[in-house]
């Protein structure tokens, strides 16, 4: 189990507009994303080290963006002048969370740019949208190639600062975060309106960033 990426919200200016100023600031180029058939959204990567990454995620005027989950989520925070939506774990074996959570994992799909499809199955997106301190899960499908961690880059996610609780996060996750997540450290804060990300921190080559 490990934190796989970061989800942000397109501002007001849109995705590009959005992407660029975050690729500024950390310094990195990010990459097309392509588009999600299945929630209505379209995306582009910025890459990190330690294979992950952050998505800088768009709503389009598209009926599966009113019907998904993901959809809504995206939409609701990019009213609100976009910013931090959330994090995402990924694990090899869904199985466990499905058996906790009672469902079925869902999939998911993206159509890359160049024509390929990048497939996975997620499950907790639902209590994200409820609890925006909880990640949701998923397990990628396709080959390590096409995965978004095949792109690098030299800036590193070091910490994040969440407004929540951490007994219900590991409630959640199903096991204390120190142990599932060794290598990021979580800052907690006491809640004062939405829980959540407040910030990302990064160490870049010019010096650290916050976000």
């Amino acid at each position: 189990m490990r934190v796989d990426h970061l989800s942000f919200a397109a501002g007001p200016d849109g995705l590009q507009a959005t992407a660029d100023q975050l690729s500024k600031t950390l310094g990195t180029d990010s990459r097309d994303g392509g588009f999600h058939p299945r929630f209505g959204t379209r995306n582009r990567l910025i890459p990190l080290t330690d294979s992950r990454y952050v998505e800088v995620v768009e709503v389009l005027d598209h009926p599966a963006a009113e019907k998904a989950p993901y959809g809504q989520i995206v939409r609701a925070r990019s009213e609100l002048g976009g910013g931090w939506i959330g994090w995402v774990v990924s694990v090899d074996d869904l199985s466990p969370f499905e058996d906790r959570l009672g469902r079925e994992s869902v999939p998911g799909s993206r159509h890359l740019p160049d024509g390929r499809k990048l497939e996975w199955r997620q499950i907790g997106v639902k209590g994200t949208q409820a609890d925006p301190q909880l990640p949701f899960f998923l397990s990628w499908l396709s080959e390590a190639s096409v995965l978004p961690s095949a792109l690098h880059s030299e800036v590193k996610l070091i910490k994040l600062d969440i407004a929540g609780d951490r007994a219900r996060l590991e409630d959640w996750m199903g096991g204390p975060v120190d142990s599932l997540m060794a290598d990021l450290e979580i800052d907690w804060v006491a809640p004062n309106g939405q829980p959540g990300i407040l910030a990302a921190h990064f160490e870049t080559p010019a010096g650290p960033v916050r976000l």
